[in-house]
């Protein structure tokens, strides 16, 4: 029954991140680049305004730096629970 607690906490954790990461990669994309562009388009970012930067270029270095946590985290996840690879 341990065994069967460990692996729950080990993918409610993980779902945990997961759903985490897809909020916030949602709310830059797609928040910030389509639905919020009207109220932050007075912010000058590079020669263009803040949303279009979103919408351009902020959205994948948001999505690439997820990536590199995601992967930090789940393997400090994998080590709190015995599951990483030596």
């Amino acid at each position: 029954m341990s065994e069967e607690k460990s692996n729950n906490a080990y993918w409610s954790a993980n779902i945990r991140l997961i759903v985490w990461s897809l909020v916030i990669w949602a709310l830059v994309s797609f928040g910030f680049g389509i639905l919020l562009r009207p109220l932050i388009s007075g912010i000058a970012v590079g020669g263009s305004d803040l949303g279009f930067w979103f919408a351009q270029q902020g959205a994948i270095l948001v999505f690439l730096a997820l990536i590199f946590f995601y992967a930090w985290r789940m393997n400090r996840l994998d080590r709190d629970h015995g599951v990483d690879e030596q």
